[in-house]
């Protein structure tokens, strides 16, 4: 392991002390207050657009064939595009209270949860370059789905609201820089059944992944995805015009990504890589030589400490992300060699409210995946009472879609039942997937006596994680997370 990150562990066992020293659940702030560094002369500003529920490598930029990604693809031939990206959580609240925060978000107390609070001795990073003299705001879906007056702040994490960024522009002080967050609704569903192929898009030309069936339903299901992928992208591409027409483009960080996986069965809130796998490309003129890739890996939870530290700020030490500054201005490899991701209660509809926890650790050559319920049905209670469209019933941490739908009713025809076990089947406690021989984590081999040493090293590494972020589960089960109220 490189020297480097030693040493950041280390500083993270150390913080993890302070931790323990907080509320059980609470961990609040270990600064107070940011420390300020010397105050560049150009401070940049910074555009930040995020989608919703889009998964990596579903752009024209990575070689997908039928989605249109122009704008995006803009971004990173002009920067810097991310093969190894991940979520913080595969749920959309905490994985935008991570990227707000900074933190691991088994640190955030409800916001952990989907439809849960942020509590407001959460700093966020919007919050602090305000008080360093930035003019923010957001528009679109900021922090949530939740209730963040619950929390105790009087508006959303994110910043206030504008209707637009060019509303924001035209209210930014002259003397100021910026930071916007642009939240896309985009490509969340419901979808207009349909839609992709009304956009001219041919169903025979899609690859539809190893764990859904290769059905027409499917294909078209996928198409409406992609059809809604292409509209986010047509959002970034009217931000990029914008911004054109300011004159502010050369000192401007513009970074577009997603907040977890696309919404389909066995991605959107499980751990595989078509949950927590990320499109990002970054672009800064100033500062960033065009037409980088990198095989780093970056998590969400690093955006915080690294737009802190481009204004010249320190990043909090209850921070468990890492800037990556060094590695966009330098290009050069800094020991980034996993990632980490985790997940409580996405909808409530388990008996007794029950969240369904995981973590894992993503390697380039292993996945390790920790179920800490492996009792429970991971993809939610097969009945329950309150029914809901959007979540279609039983196995409701699946949004309701034509995929699902055809993998739930055909579960007992013999060519359908792998796929329906896959998606909503109960899961051993460790779950192991060579990358090399299997991308699509299809086959676990945690009981393969062959990845005996493979799986010691990955449990290793997340038992490490777990404790140096002072993770309530590091020491057993806990029920906090049943018990948080769904801030519906």
């Amino acid at each position: 392991m490189p020297k480097k990150q030693i040493l950041t562990r280390r500083e993270l066992l150390r913080c993890a002390g302070l931790v323990a020293a907080s509320a059980a659940f609470g961990l609040e702030s270990l600064a107070g207050s940011m420390q300020k560094k010397e105050k560049p002369v150009d401070r940049p500003n910074i555009l930040f657009a995020i989608a919703d529920d889009w998964s990596w490598p579903h752009a024209g930029v990575y070689g997908d064939k039928v989605v249109k990604t122009p704008a995006f693809d803009r971004v990173a031939k002009e920067g810097v595009i991310f093969n190894n990206a991940f979520c913080a959580a595969p749920t959309c609240t905490a994985s935008r209270g991570a990227i707000l925060t900074g933190q691991a978000a088994h640190r955030l107390e409800d916001g952990a949860n989907l439809w849960s609070t942020l509590p407001k001795r959460f700093q966020v990073y919007p919050d602090l370059l305000e008080e360093a003299g930035y003019f923010i705001g957001y528009a679109g879906k900021g922090w949530g789905p939740g209730n963040a007056e619950a929390g105790g702040r009087t508006r959303d994490p994110a910043g206030p609201r504008f209707a637009s960024f060019a509303e924001f522009l035209k209210q930014k002080p002259a003397d100021k820089p910026f930071c916007f967050w642009f939240g896309s609704l985009k490509p969340h569903r419901p979808y207009e059944k349909g839609s992709g192929i009304k956009a001219g898009m041919q169903i025979d030309n899609v690859k539809v992944p190893p764990f859904l069936p290769d059905t027409f339903e499917v294909r078209s299901d996928i198409l409406d995805y992609y059809k809604e992928v292409m509209d986010y992208d047509a959002e970034v591409a009217e931000l990029l015009e914008t911004l054109d027409k300011t004159g502010l483009v050369e000192n401007t960080l513009v970074v577009v990504t997603s907040d977890n996986g696309m919404p389909f069965p066995r991605a959107k809130c499980n751990m595989y890589d078509a949950g927590t796998h990320m499109p990002l490309a970054i672009r800064w003129p100033a500062r960033v030589k065009a037409g980088q890739k990198t095989e780093e890996f970056i998590n969400a939870v690093d955006f915080a400490p690294t737009f802190l530290e481009m204004a010249g700020l320190e990043p909090l030490p209850e921070m468990t992300g890492r800037s990556f500054l060094d590695l966009l201005t330098t290009g050069l490899s800094n020991g980034r060699d996993r990632a980490f991701c985790e997940r409580e209660r996405h909808t409530d509809r388990r008996e007794g409210h029950k969240s369904y926890p995981m973590r894992a650790v993503r390697t380039k050559e292993f996945l390790y995946i920790r179920n800490l319920r492996p009792n429970l049905w991971p993809a939610g209670d097969p009945q329950h009472d309150a029914p809901e469209p959007i979540y279609g019933g039983g196995f409701s941490d699946i949004d309701s879609s034509p995929t699902k739908s055809v993998i739930i009713e055909k579960r007992d025809v013999p060519e359908f039942k792998r796929f329906f076990e896959l998606a909503c089947a109960k899961r051993p406690e460790e779950e192991l997937y060579d990358l090399k021989k299997d991308p699509w984590q299809i086959e676990n081999v945690a009981d393969n006596p062959e990845y005996a040493d493979a799986k010691h090293r990955m449990r290793a590494m997340l038992d490490e994680w777990m404790t140096s972020t002072a993770d309530p589960r590091a020491k057993g089960e806990t029920d906090f997370w049943d018990k948080c109220p769904y801030r519906k």
